[in-house]
């Protein structure tokens, strides 16, 4: 999303994942010395710490830098939870993609159909925007994390600690959207929007009676046996083994560091609450790729793109696919929420997958973590 917070810059959403210039594939046999350096290279440039996990057919690499505690200087876990923000999309995504496969909804149904005069103001039209356009943002609703006002009660320091354990309803976030005129019409553009994700959760629950959260629990989590993963609603902590995140809640990424671990992530709701761990999130997007999530016409449809306008990269339905400098292609999504930015991808066939977390938001490129992993540079 576009905003004017650099904390806010990666909040809920997909942090640019764009092809560098050319560079050879990672030699066979290399192992990972390449990553440990990009981890390594994370930490010098202010990042606390680094904790990831690598997967692919020599077996499971773990591997952490920094520290997950800038006070008591606790090393990072490779198995540490943590707030995973926009990685939820793809959650969300695929327990609609589900119920499109059991008959009970299609993507081309308006939102309408089901929110009857919920997206409407400001030339926001629900009966104009189907369900395909949440998932991949081609929707032009007005992206809520850019409001100013919610910008100052959520992401500066200020208004962080006055509402950090507010509870946010999907209603009212909506409403703040509404506020705004549309980004453009359906369908004519792409641009990357938190309330698609939020809009989706409120259909989940109108097609199924249940929560998206239970949902997404019901359908993946448990069947996965993703132990580490949750959908904590208004729950402020996130469970361990955890470490500290950190933010400088400003306008710039200068000033004091503050600890913003617990946080109601109501604020995120079904765009960006999920609470994973490296080694889940490798199982389940290499589930997901391998087909033993969704059925085969479910998982073209999620993996149909988009350009992603100038954020680069190409956009599915809660899915982003990534051409990489040395030709290598991976799927997956990434995410940002207070002191927390997550990247999780695989490949193609789900045998090379990579998750990690840095617990710090306002320094470091994650891609260049993915590009010393999959092409053995930095780039």
């Amino acid at each position: 999303m576009a905003a004017t917070i650099a904390v806010a810059a990666g909040v809920f959403t997909a942090p640019a994942m764009t092809a560098a210039a050319a560079a050879a594939p990672a030699e066979r046999g290399a192992g990972h010395q390449a990553t440990r350096a990009a981890m390594n290279a994370a930490v010098s440039d202010g990042v606390p710490g680094v904790a990831l996990q690598a997967k692919d057919r020599h077996g499971v690499w773990k591997a952490t830098a920094g520290v997950g505690n800038l006070k008591t200087k606790q090393p990072r876990s490779a198995q540490d939870n943590f707030r995973a923000g926009s990685i939820t999309k793809t959650f969300v995504a695929t327990v609609l993609l589900q119920l499109e496969a059991e008959g009970r909804l299609s993507l081309d149904d308006t939102v309408d159909k089901w929110l009857p005069g919920v997206v409407r103001g400001n030339g926001h039209d629900g009966r104009k925007i189907t369900l395909r356009q949440l998932l991949n943002h081609t929707s032009g609703i007005f992206n809520y994390t850019s409001d100013t006002d919610f910008q100052r009660e959520v992401f500066l320091a200020d208004g962080f600690f006055k509402n950090r354990y507010r509870t946010w309803t999907p209603n009212e976030i909506v409403k703040v959207a509404m506020s705004h005129e549309p980004e453009f019409t359906p369908g004519a553009d792409w641009r990357y929007s938190n309330t698609n994700y939020t809009i989706a959760g409120m259909v989940i629950k109108k097609v199924t009676g249940n929560s998206y959260g239970d949902e997404v629990r019901r359908r993946v989590i448990k069947p996965l046996g993703l132990h580490g993963t949750y959908m904590p609603g208004t729950d402020p902590t996130v469970p361990r083994p955890g470490s500290r995140a950190y933010s400088t809640l400003a306008v710039d990424a200068g000033g004091k560091v503050y600890d913003v671990t617990e946080l109601n992530p109501s604020m995120a709701n079904s765009a960006g609450e999920i609470i994973s761990n490296p080694g889940d999130l490798n199982r389940f997007y290499s589930a997901l790729l391998r087909g033993k999530v969704l059925p085969a016409k479910q998982l073209a449809e999620m993996k149909t793109t988009v350009a992603a306008g100038a954020v680069g990269g190409r956009y599915g339905l809660g899915l982003i696919e990534n051409e990489l400098s040395c030709g290598v292609t991976v799927w997956g999504h990434s995410g940002g929420i207070h002191g927390s930015s997550s990247v999780a991808v695989t490949t193609a066939d789900g045998k090379h997958s990579l998750a990690f977390n840095f617990n710090g938001d306002w320094s470091g490129d994650p891609m260049k973590v993915v590009e010393a992993e999959y092409c053995g540079s930095q780039k």
